[in-house]
C-alpha cells in the first residue's frame, strides 16, 4: 500500500509545520483497471454499469489499520474490466485519492458480478 504525494504532503504540513489537517470522516474505496502515476493519483477508475465507490471504516492496531466490516459493490451492470488496483479516497465522487495499492490477484468484473472485500482484508501498514 503507498501513500499518494497528496496524504504525505498534508501529513508532513501537519506534524512539522502545524498545519491543520481533518481527516474526513468517511473514506471511500475505489476500484481501478489501471494505474499511470499512482503518487499524482493518476488511476483508470471503474465508471458507469451501476459501479460507486463504498464506504470503508477502518481500525488501527499498532503499525496496521484494516477495514473493519466487509465492503461489497453493487452488482456489475455490464462489464467493469480486470480490476488490478484499489485506492482510498475521501470522497464519494471526484475527491483525493489517499492511498493505493495492487491487488494480490487481479479480478475480472463481467455483468452480475459483484466486488467484496471481507472484514479485515485491507491492511494498510507503516514500517
Amino acid at each position: 500500500m503507498s501513500f499518494t504525494n497528496f496524504l504525505e504532503t498534508e501529513i508532513l504540513d501537519h506534524v512539522f509545520a502545524g498545519a491543520a489537517y481533518t481527516a474526513p470522516s468517511t473514506k471511500y474505496i475505489g476500484l481501478f483497471t489501471a494505474i499511470s502515476d499512482g503518487e499524482a493519483g493518476s488511476v483508470t477508475e471503474v465508471s458507469g454499469n451501476a459501479y460507486a465507490r463504498q464506504a470503508m471504516a477502518f481500525t488501527t492496531s499498532g503499525a496496521t489499520t484494516s477495514n473493519n466490516a466487509a465492503v461489497e459493490f453493487p452488482t456489475a451492470g455490464a462489464s467493469w474490466g480486470t480490476i488490478t488496483h484499489v485506492g482510498i479516497f475521501d470522497a464519494s465522487t471526484s475527491g483525493n485519492l489517499m492511498v493505493y495499492a495492487t491487488l494480490t490477484t487481479s479480478k475480472t468484473i463481467t455483468t452480475g458480478d459483484v466486488f467484496r472485500v471481507p472484514s479485515g482484508d485491507f491492511d494498510i501498514t507503516l514500517n
